[in-house]
């Protein structure tokens, strides 16, 4: 089936002969904006809790939890190979020894292929970025920046603790490299309406990132932003008017860039709103259903 974006796993099947899994771990990173170096108590949305799966445990060494999510994925497909996923926190955030000690741990697990680095456009500097670009040259390898957005008024709103610059820099850095360099943006934050997510479209598109995941704004129990939202209800995107405002965003993408996901769900215990009750698959089946009906594609109307 040919879609009418640029999709992931199409992109990653072009990459390698098997079927290729990512596999979370917790490496036991910090945050800088956790730990008082920029400032304390993180994103006012983030909780690392929504994204981490049962076998992703700091307290198990980055093989032991390697192993478990091997075992957890193994019963769908037997030729399966895998991409340690450096997701908590933030995984470059240490001395290039340090980095270097666990990057490999995670390489040197059987049917491991590569790695995916989460990690923060402030948190790299150019001795990361040059050992980042050898370890490329020997292994397949993707760093991943949290963007979440362009608009600086907003970046200060949620506690972020960089401007859109700061990602920009990063992401041009890196590129150059020839690092593949992914990027993570959220819609619906706080004081960006339809016309604003929009308007940060063309800019994502034009910085040098390879790949892009976008997710609609969730409110998790336990947050900043949790409690702001219950003191001051904003508006929350509904599925059809994320789905028609994506649609929108697309299509001012250009072609090349390759789309990872287009939605989250966090877990039902933590999640305040918005409650779709859709998984992710049947979220992006409609989406590409919609598509299809009004005949949009990624990069319709770029420039």
């Amino acid at each position: 089936m040919v879609l009418p974006y640029n999709d992931f796993g199409n992109w990653l099947r072009s990459k390698f002969p098997f079927k290729i899994q990512k596999i979370s771990i917790d490496a036991g990173f910090s945050c800088p904006n956790r730990d008082g170096k920029i400032n304390f108590g993180g994103c006012s949305f983030c909780d690392n809790n929504t994204f981490n799966p049962p076998y992703c445990d700091r307290n198990k060494t980055i093989r032991q939890q390697l192993e478990l999510g091997k075992q957890f994925f193994k019963r769908k497909y037997s030729d399966m190979r895998y991409l340690a996923y450096f997701q908590a926190y933030t995984n470059t955030y240490g001395d290039v020894d340090l980095l270097k000690a666990r990057y490999e741990e995670a390489l040197n697990t059987e049917d491991v292929v590569g790695i995916v680095i989460g990690t923060r456009p402030d948190c790299v500097d150019t001795k990361i970025l040059d050992y980042l670009e050898s370890l490329s040259r020997q292994t397949f390898l993707i760093v991943e920046y949290g963007i979440e957005s362009a608009n600086d008024d907003t970046l200060r709103r949620i506690n972020r603790g960089h401007t859109f610059e700061c990602s920009r820099k990063a992401i041009e850095e890196t590129a150059q490299r020839g690092i593949i360099t992914g990027g993570h943006v959220i819609l619906g934050l706080p004081g960006e309406d339809e016309a604003e997510n929009l308007r940060q479209a063309k800019i994502i598109s034009d910085t040098k990132l390879d790949i892009l995941k976008i997710h609609q704004l969730q409110i998790i129990r336990g947050t900043q932003l949790a409690e702001e939202y219950k003191e001051h209800p904003f508006h929350l995107y509904t599925a059809e008017e994320y789905m028609k405002l994506l649609a929108q965003y697309i299509q001012l993408l250009r072609k090349d860039l390759v789309l990872e996901r287009f939605v989250s769900q966090a877990p039902k215990g933590l999640l305040v709103a918005p409650d779709w009750g859709l998984k992710n698959y049947e979220f992006t089946n409609l989406f590409v259903n919609y598509l299809n009906k009004i005949e949009a594609y990624q990069g319709k109307y770029a420039e």
